[in-house]
């Protein structure tokens, strides 16, 4: 190869050079300090059945490279219409497939939606091929087949053997860098192939644009621009080889009419551009000897540079096996701030496969220097906090922010400070709904950044303004356009035929504005707390008496006359129906069950969702609900109901909250591949079983309150943001013994079924003394509320 075909920016060529010569020019990592190996109890493959909404590649914890195989591709459409078949490839990954078509950067977590799989990377060797081909028809592509007894998986760490080729690829990852090692066998010619047409929920209009450079015989750069759930979306990437190429070249899938006078230009070899909308390369490697190829792959929000600065400050060497033991360690630090002990290793498995996934996102969305895309497609610095991106929130807020709050205060603080930068970049000035890599998607309902600001207020671990915070959840809830709160302002409630699924939308914004209120609270803005706190009650405009259903109402005030409380399509519910999601009033669940007839009767409601069995004909047209996430009514697969199970405390059978916590536990988690019972939706499935299996649950997030349940584990540690301990005891903790005689908390007797937030902060012990027999009578709690 012409070695005049490599062109040196001279900023590149000294970055180049440093990372060849392996001397930083940056700031080395600080060293992480060992601790216990708790990444053992830990698999990665753990998902959910049929859906393959896990990926099990190498990750940091809360990285922005999530660098995993990628074992099919499904278009997102198909002879014109949506194919199904793409929902199960939502991370790219299906436990079932044998075969790996490439190691892509970026993924998102148990989402039931998706965009991601940037960069796909694939070593072959032989001849060259690179068209990917069909899963199901061996040999005709490059895609390679795979044996699950060849892989590995670990936190911050994967392996497999690609069978077609010989090939044993190893990943790991820093926050912004993926390293790749493949040992190559003995072969005249081996490719390192750079798929740049690849996408998870792909189409024919997702690719943008496409630009890479090739700098030097070691060093590659570029972006690509896509446009899916995220409707622009860059990202830049810097690739460093360990050794140099001998050849290179790309093919274009695209047809592009007009090239200017790039046409004098062989373009498909040794051409140190590339720019299209659909663009594999290649790079060629002499392996006659075997060997290795390290590749160091950096990503950037910002630019080719940022993604260099990273590659230099996060991975300057090419120690393959100490990138490992750092991100090993980074993870181990973190599944430390819980130790526990269990009854069996299978559940010790499972909680810290849990913990595991509660650490996969949000993700940091910024350079080493603090440089990130904003809303606005403008570069920004981070001042005084690290931007995140990858806010599920209509999932996460129940559980998963709150669980940060106990566990990761700090990284909370700067999740709410990228919630208010993104409200500050917004043309709607709106808090994110669902947003990912300087982009809203608007996915689900509601305006649940307030809810993650107003817990964070609740318990002390944000540095925030109120007043700020204030503003900026008024302007998110009063933005006329936004499904259906036009209606909501006008009427106290959103239409069903103005807007649809408006019953959850009405109980979903009426919680919201509860949580306003208690920022308002914070603020010391009496006004505006009475204004929202009036409007917490809107909940109550949707309740039909008569059939003791919330029921959806037309924008003239009457009730719709079709109505089914079981069905789950087109009942002005969003994937839940009037039995299950109807419930969800966390912020007045005294009021809700008084307003439906009484503790007695509330409770023989839940037994009924509980224990009747839901037909097929109501949950056929919802991907997000499979029978494997089912007990009767109640899905748990799906995050509308996570509180239900708690709800019991609010009724004179506290003791049913018990029984229902612990058969979830039992029954729709494991640490097996299929250990899932519904997509984990970015961490919240997870963080409901961490929080049960300690034995209490924020069922309303906003307040400094959780709800009691039983705890699976015989013992726990919760190393406390405050340096403090709270150490959990089940006393005569085992399979049968899931009712609680009594709590204490250092000693003393609590009554209820509730504990709050600061006296957990206290540390000391909190012991379960547990029981086979329910302590019936037992009074349920008072009213979750912090004063509205």
């Amino acid at each position: 190869m012409k070695r005049s075909f490599f062109l040196l920016i001279p900023c590149l060529a000294l970055l180049s050079l440093a990372l060849y010569s392996c001397q930083p020019t940056a700031e080395r990592p600080a060293v992480v300090e060992e601790v216990p190996d708790f990444s053992r109890f830990v698999n990665p493959f753990v998902g959910t059945k049929n859906m393959g909404h896990t990926f099990p590649g190498a990750t940091a914890p809360f990285g922005m490279v999530q660098l995993s195989p990628g074992t099919n591709q499904q278009p997102m459409y198909k002879d014109g219409a949506y194919n199904k078949k793409t929902y199960r490839y939502c991370s790219g990954y299906q436990y079932a497939d044998s075969t790996i078509f490439g190691f892509a950067h970026t993924h998102f977590s148990g989402t039931g939606h998706s965009d991601l799989g940037d960069f796909s990377v694939m070593p072959t060797t032989g001849p060259l091929v690179l068209d990917p081909g069909l899963a199901d028809v061996p040999g005709s592509g490059f895609r390679s087949g795979f044996s699950h007894k060849n892989e590995k998986a670990s936190p911050g760490y994967y392996s497999v053997k690609l069978d077609d080729y010989g090939v044993k690829a190893e990943l790991t990852a820093s926050e912004r860098v993926g390293f790749h090692r493949y040992t190559f066998p003995k072969a005249d010619t081996s490719h390192i192939l750079l798929d740049l047409v690849a996408n998870i929920y792909g189409h024919k209009d997702k690719n943008v644009w496409t630009f890479v450079r090739v700098e030097n015989d070691t060093l590659v750069t570029g972006y690509r621009q896509t446009r899916g759930w995220a409707r622009t979306r860059k990202v830049f990437f810097a690739m460093s080889f360990s050794k140099p190429m001998i050849n290179y070249g790309h093919k274009k899938y695209d047809n592009t009419k007009y090239n200017g006078f790039y046409r004098k230009f062989d373009e498909t070899e040794n051409f140190p551009e590339m720019a299209g909308k659909e663009i594999r390369a290649y790079f060629d490697f002499d392996t006659r000897d075997g060997g290795e190829v390290l590749v160091k792959f950096a990503l950037s929000p910002v630019s080719t540079a940022g993604a260099m600065k990273n590659m230099v400050a996060e991975i300057p060497h090419w120690d393959f096996g100490k990138t490992v033991k750092e991100t090993r360690s980074k993870w181990n630090k973190e599944l430390a701030k819980i130790k526990v002990k269990t009854d069996t290793e299978a559940k010790k498995k499972t909680f810290y496969t849990a913990l595991y996934h509660s650490m996969l996102g949000p993700v940091v969305y910024e350079d080493v220097d603090g440089s990130y895309r904003g809303l606005d497609q403008n570069i920004h610095k981070s001042d005084g906090f690290v931007n995140y991106t990858v806010f599920s929130l209509w999932d996460t807020y129940r559980a998963l922010h709150p669980l940060f709050n106990l566990i990761q205060p700090e990284r909370n603080n700067h999740m709410v400070h990228s919630m208010l930068a993104h409200h500050d970049q917004s043309v709607h000035k709106a808090l994110p709904v669902w947003s990912h890599y300087a982009n809203e998607n608007w996915c689900m309902i509601g305006y649940h950044s307030v809810s993650v600001i107003a817990d964070a207020l609740a318990k002390g671990t944000t540095d925030i303004d109120p007043k700020r915070a204030l503003q900026a959840s008024m302007n998110s809830s009063t933005i006329p356009y936004f499904d259906g709160l036009d209606s909501y302002m006008e009427r106290g409630y959103v239409a069903e035929d103005l807007s649809p699924s408006s019953v959850s939308k009405t109980l979903e914004y009426a919680y919201d504005d509860w949580c306003i209120a208690q920022i308002a609270n914070v603020a010391g803005d009496a006004e505006r707390g009475k204004e929202y706190g009036l409007r917490a009650d809107y909940f109550r405009n949707v309740y039909h008496k008569e059939s003791g259903y919330m029921r959806p109402k037309l924008a003239d005030g009457s009730w719709r006359k079709e109505f089914d409380p079981l069905d789950t399509h087109g009942q002005g519910f969003i994937e839940g129906n009037a039995w299950n999601y109807g419930l969800y009033v966390p912020h007045k669940v005294d009021e809700m069950v008084a307003m439906m007839g009484g503790k007695d009767k509330f409770s023989a409601h839940l037994d009924r969702i509980f224990t009747t069995e839901i037909e097929d004909k109501y949950i056929e047209k919802n991907e997000d609900i499979t029978r494997d996430g089912i007990i009767g009514n109640y899905v748990h697969g799906n995050e509308p109901g996570h509180h239900m199970p708690y709800l019991y405390n609010w009724t004179n059978d506290p003791w049913k909250t018990q029984e229902r916590v612990r058969m979830i536990m039992d029954t729709m988690y494991s640490a097996e591949a299929d250990g899932l019972c519904g997509n984990d939706d970015a961490g919240q499935m997870s963080a409901w079983y961490i929080f049960s299996a300690l034995g209490f649950y924020p069922v309303l997030p906003g307040s400094d309150q959780y709800a009691l349940g039983s705890p699976a584990v015989e013992e726990a540690e919760v190393l406390l943001p405050n340096g403090s301990t709270l150490k959990i005891v089940a006393e005569n903790q085992s399979k049968k013994n899931v009712y609680v005689e009594k709590v204490e908390l250092n000693g003393v007797d609590i009554s209820g079924t509730e504990i709050r937030h600061g006296d957990l902060l206290k540390g000391g012990e909190l012991r379960f003394y547990m029981a086979d027999k329910p302590k019936k009578g037992k009074k349920g709690s008072k009213e979750l509320t912090a004063g509205v």
